[in-house]
């Protein structure tokens, strides 16, 4: 898990205190570093040593006195460095302090077309505080980013290492963002080509870093995304709490601790309830036996189905466009699968549109799909979301299901299988395979569960049991 790599939420509430826009001055006027700063020596980080005391001179306000920056296993990260308990205040970084969108060069900015987005406009700004070196006002942060070849996000791997994620959908999901990436660096080279003085030697690996840079640690506020430096370094546990909060009558950025922390122990953050394919693709690190891992399992309609046209149509008719869990296509559908915790339970954790997908799926005759929409239009408007009076026929539309999920099993078995043949010296193709461990690990086990609540679902109709 790279250090600073957060996703936050973000909301406003009322303020606790008011401070006039003279008494800030003041402050800032006033305002002094004490010469004694709480330390971590187990894990001190002594390069960071003169980071916050910068920031908070450039800020003219105190940002914590609780943390302080040290390394753990995953690179830099912020250590509590006197006792917390839950509810004190980590750190208060002030909007002023946040780079935006917002920061382009003047100049530059009537040359950004609508094509580009805020993440690649921040990489521009990135790319711009690199090229002036210590002349950056921002030369203590930017200096402490992470380097080429530090970032692990799937859009950095080779294609040998991608081919070991090739049987999840975030294989798929990774070419889709490099071409996204390559899109948005072909809308902003004009820009390079007529800045040379500023950007002279920027090439593609050069931005798709900054583009990870940015895409890893932006913060969502009332500006877009943000970068917030010193509350990047926090790092992730899916189980804490504590999440970034934006208020816009203060004017900062703050987190509360949201459980107690003794001298030395490492202080986390929740980026947000992420799967390891979202962790991997946007943050680079994987969580072992993550609670939020889910799979998206992709269901078409066969081509030499008499009643293709038919089934598709009355999908179409009847699901919205865009729901949580699914999208339909041309062809069929994508669906969004997360652990089912019982097997004997509702099922939760399977799409009831995947099941409804799978009863349209297995109707043989035009009266069967006319009798399923009769029955939406009759009932609440949504299709196929109940149980077909045909046991045999809701038996075969959950076998259809159970059939595609054992072989998704199987073959993300030959997949882990693979992975943990692979050796390598390489410290970083080391930490990947790993990653895709991780990645491929939670998805079979999503798949187990939802495998054996169909199993028991299919023995529950055989038995003519009314626990639909």
């Amino acid at each position: 898990m790279p250090c600073a790599s957060v996703r936050a939420v973000n909301f406003s509430y009322f303020p606790r205190s008011i401070l006039t826009l003279s008494h800030h001055l003041l402050l800032k006027i006033r305002y002094c570093i004490p010469p004694q700063r709480c330390k971590v020596s187990k894990c001190r980080d002594e390069d960071c040593d003169d980071f916050l005391p910068w920031l908070e001179n450039k800020a003219g306000v105190r940002i914590s006195s609780l943390l302080a920056i040290g390394n753990s296993d995953y690179g830099r990260s912020l250590f509590a460095c006197k006792s917390i308990q839950a509810g004190d205040s980590l750190l208060k970084v002030p909007f002023v302090l946040q780079i935006s969108p917002d920061n382009v060069l003047p100049d530059i900015k009537p040359f950004l077309t609508d094509s580009v987005g805020a993440v690649a406009k921040l990489a521009l700004v990135i790319l711009v505080e690199q090229k002036k070196g210590q002349k950056s006002e921002w030369a203590p942060y930017i200096s402490r980013l992470p380097q080429h070849g530090e970032l692990h996000s799937t859009i950095f791997w080779s294609e040998n290492e991608l081919k070991m994620i090739q049987q999840s959908s975030l294989y798929q999901e990774t070419i889709d963002q490099k071409a996204q990436i390559k899109k948005e660096f072909l809308a902003i080279k004009p820009v390079f080509d007529r800045f040379p003085d500023i950007f002279e030697g920027v090439n593609f690996e050069n931005f798709k870093h900054a583009y990870g840079l940015v895409a890893s640690r932006a913060w969502e506020s009332m500006k877009g995304q943000s970068l917030i430096p010193f509350a990047d370094f926090l790092n992730h546990n899916g189980t804490s709490q504590s999440v970034l909060v934006s208020d816009e009558y203060r004017q900062l950025s703050e987190v509360i601790a949201d459980r107690d922390y003794v001298p030395g122990e490492e202080v986390f953050i929740r980026y947000g309830r992420f799967p390891n394919s979202v962790l991997v693709l946007d943050f680079g690190f994987t969580v072992p036996n993550n609670m939020y891992d889910q799979v998206c399992i992709q269901v078409d309609i066969p081509y030499d189905d008499h009643l293709r046209a038919m089934k598709l149509d009355l999908l179409q008719k009847n699901c919205l466009p865009k729901l949580k869990d699914a999208y339909f296509s041309s062809s069929g559908g994508s669906f969004i699968m997360k652990e089912v915790r019982s097997a004997r339970g509702k099922g939760k954790g399977i799409p009831q549109s995947l099941r409804a997908f799978a009863r349209v799926l297995c109707s043989s005759s035009p009266q069967e799909l006319n009798d399923l929409a009769l029955e939406a239009v009759q009932q609440d408007g949504r299709l196929a979301r109940r149980p077909l009076i045909n046991r045999s026929l809701e038996i075969q539309a959950h076998e259809i299901l159970l059939s595609q999920i054992d072989k998704l099993i199987a073959n993300n078995n030959m997949s882990i299988e693979a992975v943990d043949a692979e050796f390598t010296n390489c410290r970083r193709f080391s930490i990947r395979r790993q990653m895709a461990q991780d990645l491929l690990t939670g998805e079979v086990r999503v798949l187990r569960s939802a495998s054996a609540w169909l199993t028991n679902y299919c023995q529950l109709v055989r038995s003519n049991r009314k626990q639909l």
